[in-house]
C-alpha cells in the first residue's frame, strides 16, 4: 500500500472515530464518512497525495463510494498512466 493512500485513510478515520477500522468496500458515503460538507477538504488531500488536480469532469460518485475505488482510481499506477 502507498503511503498515499495511507494518509487517506487516516483522514477518513479522523472524520469517523467511532469506526475501528474503515474496510476496503464499506460505503463511505451511506455510512457518512464522506458527506458534501467534507467533500472539498478530502479532494485537497487526494489531491495532494496523488500529486495532481483532480477535475470534477472526470471523475464520478463511484470513484470515491469506497476505499477500493479510491485506490483503484487515484493510486493504481497502471489506472493512472492515462490520466
Amino acid at each position: 500500500m502507498s503511503a498515499g493512500i495511507d494518509v487517506v485513510l487516516e483522514y477518513l478515520k479522523a472524520k469517523r472515530p467511532d469506526l475501528e477500522s474503515i474496510p476496503d468496500d464499506l460505503d463511505l458515503i451511506e455510512n457518512r464518512v464522506l458527506d458534501s460538507l467534507g467533500f472539498v477538504n478530502f479532494l485537497y488531500v487526494l489531491e495532494e497525495q496523488t500529486g495532481r488536480e483532480i477535475s470534477m469532469d472526470e471523475v464520478t460518485p463511484e470513484d470515491f463510494r469506497t476505499v477500493q475505488a479510491i485506490r483503484r482510481r487515484f493510486f493504481d499506477d497502471a489506472v493512472n498512466a492515462g490520466h
